[in-house]
């Protein structure tokens, strides 16, 4: 990473994320976001704040053009430099990385990032049209694509090419051998359901907190073969904030600032049928000769997440994310995608995703899931419930990853969750990532304790 200043998180804010908030409109939402924020350091004043990064994915969910001109002026920050941020899914964890850039930069010393979406304003087949307008208009699009079938199919090739072809590999018969592979890889997402929705119990800013037992996971209504109703996000209302404040002046508003250690991001291309099969991007603790044989990334794996990992961990010095995390939020549409992105951000290898969640590595010490886990807590991912649990307001929730993950680093989740269940003890660094379209774009962000 180039030399530039160092940036920390200072304070942020989260609405509860819910189905709709008849009760507010996006202005008071952000406002109820920032009001939090502010609360915690006291020191700091409105006047303080140079600039604001303002994110939400789609006007038509806002109704209305130009909703960020509306909350600057609604949170008093007239006349002051603002842009607003789209990204598709990860436009809150690009709204984070454009806080970052512009404190870094030297620009500003202080900046607010503030997220929100109301989805609710339509009906929910009108919502999954209006997010499929964030694949290929031209291609995906006409030809009916809503995004659970895109991550079916995703998840279907993921299946084939890492358990069809090892561990379902002496069954001979095509059709039966995918059919076994697919249910155990349904077992095995049923588990990422199980451990987001309990985590989600002790998360007061969830939509869907649920004891989910296994029987309930594999049991929920089908949607798209095979992800059921528990392995999928839902369309939310909500908001979040956080500031960021350069190194001369973050400890002057609060004792317990967090350091953006690392940042990274990655691209690829919209139409899924356009991704060439290449040579596999790989960590310090891989060898080509591993993935010798895979094309990459086809469609099972995304290499804009790959990218973005590579990049933050070299930004951060780290060189092996499983002994060097304490904790991961990252962007879990769907259960199959949680898996996916544990091998691109090289929780595990290329082909171990499976393994990982069957061990236990991702779930939380501590925690009663009604399950044999042999490894828990090793790594543990999405202690807040993730977006599967959390809710998905598209806007808000790159930022409430990041505001989760200063409050682990900080040790105060006890204080605005009201409870310790789901504080991470010791937390030093955590990563948060943010994943847009089918793998379009996506970000990760290195969070250090201070």
């Amino acid at each position: 990473m180039p030399a530039s200043r160092k940036v920390y998180m200072i304070s942020g804010g989260v609405t509860k994320f819910a189905k709709a908030h008849p009760d507010m409109d996006f202005r008071l939402m952000v406002k109820r976001a920032f009001d939090y924020a502010m609360n915690d350091v006291p020191k700091l004043k409105a006047s303080d704040i140079e600039s604001t990064r303002i994110s939400y994915f789609s006007d038509h969910f806002a109704r209305q053009l130009k909703a960020a001109s509306m909350v600057q002026d609604y949170l008093g920050m007239n006349p002051k430099d603002s842009r607003r941020i789209e990204w598709g899914g990860a436009t809150g964890g690009q709204a984070i990385q454009a806080g970052w850039e512009t404190v870094a930069s030297g620009r500003n010393e202080v900046c607010l990032v503030a997220g929100f979406e109301t989805m609710s304003h339509v009906e929910t087949w009108k919502g999954n049209e209006f997010i499929a307008l964030a694949s290929d208009t031209n291609f995906d699009y006409p030809v009916g694509g809503f995004y659970t079938g895109y991550y079916a199919l995703m998840v279907q090739r993921h299946i084939y090419e890492y358990l069809r072809k090892t561990k379902f590999a002496d069954i001979k018969d095509e059709k039966r051998a995918q059919r076994a592979a697919t249910e155990e890889a349904k077992r095995i997402m049923a588990m990422v359901s199980v451990k987001n929705h309990v985590n989600a119990l002790n998360n007061p800013y969830s939509q869907y907190p649920e004891n989910l037992s296994m029987k309930g996971a594999l049991g929920g209504e089908m949607v798209a073969y095979p992800l059921n109703r528990p392995m999928i996000c839902t369309m939310s209302d909500g908001a979040a904030v956080a500031i960021m404040a350069s190194e001369e002046v973050a400890f002057k508003y609060t004792d317990h600032p967090v350091l953006i250690k690392g940042v990274g991001c990655g691209t690829d291309t919209m139409r899924l049928a356009d991704r060439p099969h290449e040579k596999v991007p790989i960590f310090s603790w891989e060898t080509d000769e591993y993935y010798s044989k895979l094309k990459y990334p086809g469609v099972h794996s995304f290499r804009a997440g790959r990218t973005a990992a590579l990049e933050a961990y070299k930004n951060a010095g780290i060189r092996d994310p499983k002994e060097e995390l304490d904790f991961v939020e990252l962007h879990d549409a769907y259960a199959s995608s949680e898996i996916q992105t544990y091998e691109d951000i090289g929780l595990c290898r290329y082909g171990e995703g499976y393994d990982f969640v069957d061990q236990g590595h991702p779930f939380l010490e501590g925690v009663d899931y009604g399950l044999e886990l042999r490894h828990r807590g090793t790594l543990p991912v999405n202690p807040s419930g993730g977006l599967i649990a959390c809710g998905h307001p598209v806007g808000a929730t790159g930022i409430m990853q990041g505001v989760f993950a200063l409050w682990q680093l900080q040790g105060t989740v006890g204080k605005h969750f009201g409870n310790e269940r789901l504080q991470i003890r010791d937390a030093n660094r955590g990563l948060i990532h943010s994943h847009a379209g089918t793998g379009s774009s996506v970000t990760v962000t290195i969070m250090e304790r201070a």
